[in-house]
Parts: C-alpha cells; structure tokens; sequence
C-alpha cells in the first residue's frame, strides 16, 4: 500500500512540475511575442517605407543602414512566426508533439526552444 502510494504522489508531483513548465513556456512564448511585436513597430515593419533623399550626401551609408534594417526586420518577422505557431499548438493542444513523428518532444529540448517543432531526431533528419 505504501508503495502504491509513494508511487501515485510521484505522480502527481510529475504531472504538477509538468503543467508548471508548460505554463511557463507558453508565458515565456507570449511575452517573446509581444517583444518582436514591439521591435517590429519601432523598426517601422508595416508600415509606409521611409522616404530618403537620393541627392544625399552619404546615400551609401543610408543604402548600408536600410539593408540592415530590412535584414533584421525579416529575422524579427520569421521570429514572431515561429512563435504565434507555437501558440496556435498551445491553442490546438498539440504544443510538444513533434510535426513529423507526432511523438512528443522531449521537455528539456522545448525548454532549450519554445518554439521547437520538431523532435531532436527528426530536427536531425531534416538537416
């Protein structure tokens, strides 16, 4: 009976640490969100493109500023949607399943990543 016992509060104790990572995630996934959602803003993403005077003195470093700009605009941009997809599983009930395998993803690699969508061996695979 002791065992029984000892076993099922293992248990639960598991499952308890378990939803608390999982809430956690999904906060830390919620806040990363509103993070490059606000980088984005203040990099001007969607909205008007910026006017530059072509008669400027130093038009090559504005070109050189603009790249940057535009490249870190598309990091920030494939980086909020790696995240509103892993919402939208939290939302499915499917968060932690890997998209190819459908077994779940081990805790640690999704603690390493929230936003992993794969396994670690079929994130191998697609390598």
């Amino acid at each position: 009976m002791k065992g029984a016992l000892r076993a099922l509060s293992l248990w639960v104790y598991t499952a308890v640490m378990e939803a608390n990572a999982t809430i956690a995630l999904r906060e830390e996934l919620e806040s990363q969100r509103a993070s490059l959602r606000n980088e984005l803003e203040e990099l001007g993403y969607g909205a008007e493109v910026r006017a530059y005077d072509p008669n400027f003195a130093d038009s090559s470093q504005v070109t050189a500023e603009r790249g940057e700009a535009e490249a870190l605009v598309t990091t920030l941009a494939t980086n909020l949607r790696d995240v509103e997809h892993a919402l939208a599983k939290f939302d499915a009930g499917t968060y932690g399943q890997c998209e190819a395998c459908h077994e779940e993803i081990a805790p640690a690699r999704l603690e390493a990543v929230p936003t992993a969508r794969y396994c670690i061996n079929c994130a191998a695979k697609k390598r």
